[in-house]
């Protein structure tokens, strides 16, 4: 029994009467070292769970508070005969945190796309209903809907997008990419993004950089989406300038894309990728931002097993980083 209970990953107790007669190892790294021949109650101070445990028959219970606060998790008791029982502590930390983001993500999808829906009817309803509107108040309540009807959709198309790539996560992407012909591609897509008139794009890829194993067409949205970034909120005065570069260095490829427009503050920079979160949200919406971006290039980025890093100061710039691992053997 000892040896069994000790092959339990979770933290795990067998109690006899009121004294805990073992403890695995995390039960014992939890609850303390010499919790073995101690008091149940004084190593278990939660009331509830000691209420199932003392009563000597199988029962589950789903509590918070046991070994730290605020940490949830499952008590499992099952007997074992001569008035003992087994008790397992399975951790329930990582289920409410996947489900707490689960009902944000949710929430905040809902809210992204009632906002502009709402708009579109209302226009609409005003449009059909009220005949006595100019032709100029039709063209621009058709321009409104018109407007917030392609914001839903950049919304429901980079969703699609994200759910794609989790669902490809874990699969290796195959084809040889050559990352300076992709950084071509998305300069070339940057012409048609707001506000690009308004600031110069500059390139600087070392030559010969050998391939990386990757999806071409997500690494085309990576520097897509992060050159759209760059373009937002970097080209704020006429004589901008985006610095986009791509050099080997040891067993990566670094790719980065330098903006010097306000800078993000440093609270704000652990948050960056998480899905709809803005730090100005109003002004992402305006400039058509769908809050998605830096969440679809995190996850490309993690299915190609590189990283990102994201470094800012407030009234200088931002510059974003990529590292790919080069084909072995390159």
């Amino acid at each position: 029994m000892r040896g069994l209970v000790e092959a339990i990953d979770e933290p795990a107790l067998i109690v006899e009467g009121l004294s805990i007669g073992f403890a695995n190892a995390p039960a014992r790294e939890m609850l303390g070292a010499a919790i073995e021949g101690r008091d149940v109650r004084l190593a278990i101070r939660h009331p509830e769970a000691l209420e199932q445990i003392l009563a000597v028959r199988d029962s589950e219970l789903d509590v918070s508070g046991i070994g730290e606060a605020e940490r949830p998790w499952r008590v499992v008791v099952r007997e074992i005969g001569g008035g003992a029982v087994l008790v397992r502590l399975v951790d329930r930390a990582p289920a409410a945190s996947a489900e707490k983001i689960r009902v944000d993500f949710v929430a905040n999808a809902s809210h992204e796309l009632r906002t502009p829906l709402s708009t579109i009817a209302g226009y609409a309803e005003t449009l059909a209903e009220d005949s006595d509107l100019s032709a100029e108040e039709r063209i621009r309540f058709s321009n409104v809907i018109l407007d917030d009807a392609q914001r839903m959709l950049r919304i429901i198309e980079d969703l699609m997008s994200l759910s794609r790539i989790e669902a490809d996560r874990f699969l290796a992407p195959s084809e040889m990419v050559d990352i300076g012909d992709v950084i071509r591609t998305s300069l070339a897509n940057s012409s048609h993004l707001r506000g690009s008139a308004n600031c110069e794009l500059e390139s600087d890829i070392a030559a010969a950089l050998p391939p990386v194993r990757g999806d071409r067409a997500q690494l085309v949205q990576v520097v897509d989406n992060l050159l759209s970034n760059a373009v937002r909120y970097g080209c704020v005065t006429r004589d901008a300038k985006i610095a986009v570069a791509a050099v080997r260095s040891g067993r990566w490829i670094e790719l980065t894309i330098t903006d010097h427009g306000p800078g993000i503050p440093r609270e704000h920079l652990p948050r960056l990728t998480e899905r709809f979160y803005r730090i100005d949200a109003a002004r992402s919406r305006e400039s058509g931002g769908t809050g998605l971006g830096l969440a679809i290039v995190k996850h490309i980025i993690e299915r190609h097993r590189g990283s990102l890093e994201i470094r800012s100061t407030p009234g200088v710039g931002t510059t974003v980083t990529v590292r790919l691992p080069v084909v072995s053997g390159s």
